[in-house]
């Protein structure tokens, strides 16, 4: 099925797709990882493939120096059968040649290990165009807080019953970008390129304080 749009430069996207049949595509720590690790790997103009290096270096995989890259990446966020991306089309075909690349290079990282063949997500990725200030802004928000449905799957719907807790394990998630956004020094900060975006969050209090508005109002985009 044709999307009711081109994806235009200088403009932004929610892209994000699920495993086939709902399937899960993360089934241990050591898959996520190696998602967020191809994140940042196939954002290279250049073929670069983590095969090419040692278990050592790939320690340090995010020290690696990479050609230019295809897109600016502004969020992302991986759940056990899906994730969702937030990105900035730099140039013409950027964002559909990351995509291709992050996820044939993850089916034949998952068909390996798991011994098993065929498609692993469903169908070419979903695409949603971020075509106004609130739509772009609000989702730094939805994406950021798919993590807490694990704790609570009705929260939107019936609302927070503990937002103590939802923030707590938001703070504790890993395999999303939320920690960056807190100032988390950690290695895989290099993915994210945050001033391709608006400047929303001055600093860990104001994205704290934006987000979680979102547990306790509901509001549509």
């Amino acid at each position: 099925m044709s999307r009711p749009f081109s994806f235009a430069e200088k403009e932004y996207y929610h892209c994000f797709s699920r495993g086939t049949e709902k399937r899960k595509i993360f089934l241990s720590n050591k898959d996520y990882e190696r998602f967020i690790a191809l994140l940042f790997i196939c954002n290279n103009k250049e073929k670069v493939h983590l095969s090419n290096y040692s278990s050592k270096n790939r320690q340090n995989i995010f020290n690696i120096k990479r050609d230019e890259t295809l897109v600016d990446i502004g969020v992302y966020c991986l759940m056990s059968n899906h994730f969702h991306l937030l990105l900035h089309e730099k140039e013409e075909g950027g964002i559909s040649t990351f995509m291709q690349k992050l996820m044939t290079a993850y089916t034949m990282y998952f068909n390996t290990k798991y011994k098993r063949s065929g498609a692993l997500f469903s169908g070419r990725f979903k695409a949603e165009h971020a075509d106004t200030d609130n739509y772009l802004k609000y989702l730094f928000s939805y994406i950021h807080l798919n993590p807490v449905k694990l704790i609570q799957r009705d929260w939107k719907d019936n609302g927070i019953k503990n937002i103590t807790k939802a923030k707590k394990f938001s703070e504790e998630y890993v395999f999303s970008s939320y920690l960056d956004y807190l100032e988390e020094d950690r290695p895989q900060k290099v993915i994210l390129n945050k001033s391709a975006f608006p400047k929303y969050f001055e600093d860990r209090k104001s994205i704290e304080g934006e987000i979680f508005d979102w547990l306790t109002v509901k509001v549509q985009p």
